[in-house]
């Protein structure tokens, strides 16, 4: 499966990566519907739940409490599939990551073209004046926090539940997608919308699916690799025992 794979890479021109939770998870953050995730944590309330705009309106203080301990992961860094897809875009094979992650890690490793659906936890704003603040601003912080400048919240600049993904971001990463001869799906399990109906618009020759679990993405694929997406992409697979993995 892997030398299919690699034969794929190498015939694309213009390949879409689009990728979820079960990339980073190979760099330690938590994916949130994995069993080790945090939907099987115990909370007060549900994350789904505190991770809406709702919650963020009313109760601020435990919206940022959870913020801080469990969607701020410090010291994460870019894994063996982060770093493959980079090295795909600066060959000119890869146009464009469309990631539902917040994490930052595609551009760290040194993507550039980057659709980041549900927004980046390394940005923050004023809700009053729009002051721009880094990640380490909320961590520092304690309780809600304000401002330097007004007072106002300083909201993390990521889709909660209940608001609308970013039009422009989505204008764009439906263009890739259309545009993709190659569209390589991976750690995802394409229930999370509107993000995951991006890919029907995909009308290229190869669609891959690279994910634990199966996804609903399956039957269409003409290749499905159920490995850990880090070990998949990564440059150091010997392709003489590829057939074996």
């Amino acid at each position: 499966m892997l030398r299919a794979l690699e034969a794929i890479l190498a015939e694309s021109k213009n390949i879409v990566f689009f990728g979820g939770a079960g990339v980073s998870t190979e760099s330690g953050i938590p994916d949130f519907r994995s069993v080790d995730g945090l939907y099987h944590q115990t909370y007060d309330y549900p994350p789904e739940t505190i991770l809406s705009h709702t919650f963020w309106e009313q109760n601020p203080e435990e919206f940022y409490r959870f913020y801080r301990n469990k969607m701020i992961v410090r010291g994460a860094k870019p894994n063996a599939a982060h770093l493959r897809l980079a090295k795909l875009e600066r060959e000119g094979k890869l146009k464009a990551v469309v990631t539902q992650n917040i994490d930052g890690l595609h551009q760290a490793a040194g993507s550039q073209k980057v659709y980041e659906l549900h927004g980046s936890v390394l940005r923050n704003y004023c809700v009053r004046c729009g002051k721009f603040y880094d990640v380490e601003f909320i961590a520092n912080s304690t309780g809600v926090p304000r401002c330097t400048d007004c007072g106002g919240i300083v909201k993390p600049d990521v889709v909660l539940y209940e608001e609308c993904l970013d039009e422009s971001t989505m204008a764009g990463a439906v263009a890739a997608i259309r545009r993709a001869d190659t569209l390589i799906i991976g750690g995802t399990s394409l229930v999370v919308y509107p993000a995951a109906g991006l890919i029907r618009y995909f009308q290229g020759r190869h669609l891959v699916v690279i994910n634990m679990q199966p996804t609903g993405a399956d039957r269409s694929a003409d290749l499905c690799i159920a490995k850990p997406i880090g070990q998949v992409l990564s440059e150091d697979i010997d392709l003489d025992a590829a057939d074996t993995v």
